[in-house]
């Protein structure tokens, strides 16, 4: 059987990480297809040929992305020419909605068949873009419970919802959790994680801020151990600090690790406050970027609600939010203070975030069984 083609594109780490979620198996279900496009060292490793990687697509806000675009537009003509030049018939496009999307309006007028995994998040940013999705795209993946009814309110026909990836990637472990308690930690030292992000522009904005406020902390009386999580796409001479003493250090396939450890946690707004969400960690949420950034944001964004997910999930405030001029010392400070001094807060917070797994089910199907029938048809 002659080999087919099949386009991935996962631009961002957390896209990487969603897609390893399925791609192993649907890889195996297709022995006969060659993958190539966007990905990071796990996809790399799974046999797909990198055009780009993640380390070279990613960037945060609209400035960062304005500064990119002629990278983009190069990226997007070459991967364009490679789908005609091995006459793919098939594309896996994983989030990163700001250049898959473009990409997707592209890919359909050459007939190729758009898998787009995890929704882009239109409610959010322009919600006329659910028509230009079904306009474009053979099948819409959503992994959050109240993504599906929307999109299809609004026109899009072909849509699976899926069990959300973190809770397939972390599934056995979610299910054997350390059960945590305000007491646990009444005797020895507080263990507060840092999660300061998957991109450089995060962890050069929050990592200072976080050792910021493990210094006031300290200053008040906490006894800390501190822990952190880096990632490989960040330069690891970002993370140095000689303010503060790290106790432990994890990288980020070791997530697991680190959440049993800890006892709180400060952690940049994205995909991996849901992960604190399913593993029951208080954790306080930090986000900045620049003023520009959040000017032009304003006047694109309709959204008014919170930003983890977890609380989006939870349609609660569970989880505290340091937003833009917010995500300062003083306020994580406070934000921790509270959690670590009050101890019906704590375990209350602990019992709400119980609930998280179970409000992220999807349709009883296979992702990767589907996607191989599409390849294969």
């Amino acid at each position: 059987m002659s080999e087919s083609q099949c386009l991935i594109i996962a631009g961002e780490k957390s896209g990487e990480d969603h897609a390893m979620t399925f791609f192993p198996e649907l890889r195996a279900l297709v022995p006969n297809t060659k993958f190539f496009g966007v990905g990071g060292d796990k996809l790399e490793k799974e046999n797909v040929e990198i055009l780009y990687h993640v380390k070279e697509f990613s960037s945060v806000g609209i400035t960062e992305v304005v500064g990119k675009l002629r990278f983009y537009f190069k990226a997007m003509d070459i991967i364009i020419a490679e789908v005609k030049k091995r006459k793919c018939k098939t594309a896996i496009l994983v989030d990163f909605q700001g250049f898959n999307l473009k990409l997707a309006k592209k890919l359909k007028k050459m007939n190729v068949d758009v898998l787009y995994y995890v929704a882009p998040q239109a409610w959010v940013w322009k919600p006329w873009r659910a028509k230009a999705i079904e306009q474009s795209v053979h099948t819409l993946f959503t992994i959050l419970p109240f993504e599906k009814k929307w999109f299809q309110d609004r026109g899009v026909k072909k849509i699976k919802g899926v069990v959300h990836p973190l809770k397939v990637e972390y599934g056995k472990a979610i299910d054997s959790i350390r059960k945590r308690q305000f007491a646990d930690f009444q005797n020895r030292k507080i263990r507060l994680l840092l999660l300061p992000g998957s991109r450089r522009p995060e962890v050069e904005t929050l990592f200072p801020i976080f050792i910021e406020a493990i210094n006031l902390l300290r200053e008040e009386g906490f006894q800390l151990d501190i822990g952190l999580v880096q990632v490989e796409t960040v330069d690891e001479n970002l993370y140095e600090s000689k303010a503060v003493e790290l106790s432990q250090r994890w990288e980020s396939h070791q997530l697991e690790d680190a959440f049993d450890w800890a006892d709180i946690c400060f952690a940049s707004s994205g995909t991996v406050t849901l992960a604190t969400g399913l593993f029951q960690l208080p954790t306080v949420v930090a986000y900045k970027i620049s003023l520009i950034n959040e000017f032009l944001l304003k006047m694109l964004i309709p959204y008014k609600g919170p930003a983890s997910l977890t609380n989006i999930i939870l349609d609660e405030m569970v989880f505290p939010e340091a937003l833009q001029y917010e995500a300062d010392r003083y306020t994580l400070t406070k934000y921790a203070r509270e959690l670590l001094t009050n101890e019906e807060l704590y375990n209350n917070t602990i019992l709400k975030l119980s609930k998280t797994n179970s409000l992220i089910s999807g349709d009883d199907f296979s992702t990767a069984e589907y996607m191989a029938k599409v390849i294969s048809e």
